[in-house]
């Protein structure tokens, strides 16, 4: 099979990650008899500081007969974040109706977790967050704005068919991973007495048709303290984009770090090409200097390798990354080494030979 990639390395460590992500993705194809053919965009916070704009006009058009997008991250201290959110990664998310981001927390062996008393592979979940809609919606507006009687107004929006299909992609998943075959709903229904109520009723009535997956619904802060008193206790967790946005950075810190999280932003239907990036951001502190740690941006080209259909590939990615994890002798520093990113994709590279 051959695959056509879209490289979006983006700003900051992105620059550095997505071509070491690259280098796996190759090896894992030459190995399996599997071919990509990649086309690198140089989109982001640079080119909007050059032409006013965080990627091109034509740009969905260029990207949409794409097999996948290969995103590594966008984020630059001079450009406001709603700017490089709402220029390119809404966009991106909402034309190609990449509707489920599904965001893995895997506690390795290896690793060290900040909870106490928690062992790896003890902690394995995943957070589906719909990805098209609810808070992200850029509903709303200002009135009198710069005065002394400004008014901001931000509207969520929950339709019935985002919130059903999202919902129903996470009971799916819940019965694919076997494990605990439990899904979390997460809302804050107790004080929106409109949206999540509406998102409490539809995941009720979708549970009805998934009478072998048990159900849980905890507001969004008792799951923040769960997932630190419990974390062992959750299999899958679905919730709108901002708290599956919010829930997936805390969901890293209680595995490990961020340099471990990758996701995916699918749309299921492949209808259009999928996404698939880091959780972690741009790290401008760190840009430049090889410290990145590039785990979560190969990580994510093994679940780009998975919904591509290539097992056998993303399998191979993911035991070279455990045994990295598990040996500890090249790791960053946020995993407490002091390997360069080069040097861990080379350890990475070597377990898959």
């Amino acid at each position: 099979m051959s695959y056509r990639i879209a490289l979006i390395p983006g700003d900051g460590i992105g620059k550095e990650v997505v071509p070491e992500g690259r280098r796996v993705l190759e090896r894992a194809a030459e190995l399996t008899g599997t071919r990509f053919s990649f086309e690198e965009f140089p989109w982001g916070s640079e080119y909007y500081l050059e032409c006013g704009r965080m990627m091109p006009a034509d740009a969905l058009e260029r990207l949409r007969p794409f097999d996948a997008i290969y995103l590594g991250a966008v984020g630059d201290p001079r450009v406001p974040d709603h700017v490089t959110l709402n220029g390119l990664l809404l966009p991106i998310r909402r034309a190609f109706d990449q509707y489920a981001c599904v965001r893995p927390a895997v506690f390795y062996e290896g690793t060290r977790s900040p909870l106490a008393g928690k062992r790896p592979g003890q902690i394995d979940f995943v957070v589906v967050r719909e990805n098209t809609e609810g808070e992200y919606a850029q509903v709303g507006g200002h009135v009198y704005e710069g005065g002394a009687e400004e008014v901001a107004v931000q509207t969520a929006v929950f339709t019935r068919h985002g919130t059903e299909r999202v919902i129903r992609f996470a009971f799916e998943l819940a019965r694919r991973r076997g494990g605990k075959r439990k899904l979390t709903s997460v809302t804050k229904s107790n004080a929106q007495g409109y949206g999540m109520v509406f998102w409490d009723r539809v995941f009720k009535e979708v549970s009805r048709d998934y009478p072998d997956i048990a159900t849980e619904s905890l507001l969004v802060d008792a799951a923040c303290m769960d997932l630190v008193r419990r974390p062992e206790a959750f299999d899958v967790m679905v919730g709108s984009n901002l708290f599956g946005d919010i829930l997936t950075d805390l969901a890293a810190a209680v595995t490990g770090s961020l340099g471990l999280a990758p996701s995916a932003n699918l749309n299921p239907a492949r209808t259009a090409p999928s996404m698939f990036e880091p959780v972690h951001g741009s790290a401008p502190d760190i840009a430049g200097r090889g410290l990145a740690n590039p785990l979560a941006q190969i990580l994510s080209g093994r679940m780009m390798l998975e919904f591509l259909g290539q097992q056998q590939a993303a399998e191979l990615v993911e035991q070279a990354v455990r045994a990295v994890l598990r040996e500890g002798r090249v790791l960053t520093r946020d995993l407490g080494g002091s390997a360069a990113t080069g040097e861990v994709t080379d350890a990475v590279l070597a377990g898959m030979a």
